[in-house]
């Protein structure tokens, strides 16, 4: 008997990926997870029936997510991580050496519990002497930070359900707030594509925009998610993402990606004529 896993991306569309054997299952608090083991894509985490990531292709979203603001500010040592319980970005961050303190904040520890059990190339950093995880509501937390942060990164699932207060103007101020004065802020931004996740899209990059002086918004290409093409925003205080990128001091690192280059970073920005019509309508003449 053939097993497979499904996702719906409309109500008109799914996706199916073919499952050898389910690894892990449990209702925790918060929600439903489960790890498979698949053929083509390794082992698949997946919150409430929704792919988070799978082994194969991982690595372009927390590439993406890391790379892009850690080669813009280059002092960057400070930084929480919301969300993100599989270990992913972590694992990222801990590459460089300059990073001091990582604050993990994610809000169902039955995540990390079975992402350090079936997951370890993603949790393998969630032991490093610089990450504290803090298992708690990220609003409560970030209300009662203020300039402490060079680097906030938002790694929440999508804005329905548990994560939906991550999506809100009173968070996005609050991220303002907990920033240093030349901080920034990442977040996933979902996919441009069908008409639900466009207009959740949206919302949330009007929100932003409203809130930080330097908006903009960049792409990837993950094959897993919905379309298989996903956004990402950047936020700051000070820097441009482009015209602040120090490409050289990037590259003298040495870090080896599969994913991001300090090319890619430039023309991730560079965007489809209808996303950036998209984004035109939400935002506010400055």
């Amino acid at each position: 008997m053939e097993f497979w896993f499904s996702e719906f991306h409309t109500p008109d569309v799914k996706h199916s990926i073919r499952v050898n054997k389910q690894l892990y299952s449990k209702q925790s608090d918060y929600q439903r997870i489960d790890i498979f083991e698949t053929p083509e894509f390794g082992r698949v985490l997946t919150l409430d029936g929704n792919v988070m990531l799978t082994e194969r292709d991982e690595f372009i979203y927390d590439e993406m997510i890391v790379h892009v603001p850690m080669a813009v500010h280059k002092e960057a040592k400070d930084i929480l991580v919301i969300g993100a319980g599989d270990g992913g970005v972590v694992r990222e961050l801990t590459r460089y050496d300059r990073v001091e303190r990582i604050d993990l904040v994610e809000m169902d520890p039955q995540v990390v519990e079975a992402c350090r059990a079936y997951l370890p190339g993603n949790a393998c950093r969630m032991d490093d002497r610089r990450v504290h995880i803090y298992f708690e509501n990220a609003l409560k937390y970030i209300r009662r930070c203020e300039e402490e942060y060079d680097l906030i990164i938002v790694d929440s699932s999508d804005p329905f359900g548990p994560s939906e207060g991550l999506f809100t103007r009173e968070f996005y101020g609050s991220c303002f707030n907990a920033l240093k004065e030349d901080g920034i802020m990442v977040n996933q931004q979902g996919s441009p594509f069908y008409t639900e996740d466009a207009s959740a899209m949206q919302r949330s990059h009007k929100r932003i925009a409203s809130t930080f002086p330097v908006s903009r918004v960049y792409q990837a290409h993950i094959p897993t998610f919905a379309a298989g093409y996903w956004l990402f925003g950047f936020a700051s205080k000070k820097y441009h993402p482009i015209d602040d990128l120090d490409a050289d001091a990037w590259k003298a690192l040495n870090l080896r990606t599969r994913y991001y280059t300090t090319r890619l970073h430039v023309g991730a920005f560079y965007l489809p004529a209808f996303l950036e019509e998209m984004l035109r309508e939400v935002e506010e003449p400055k």
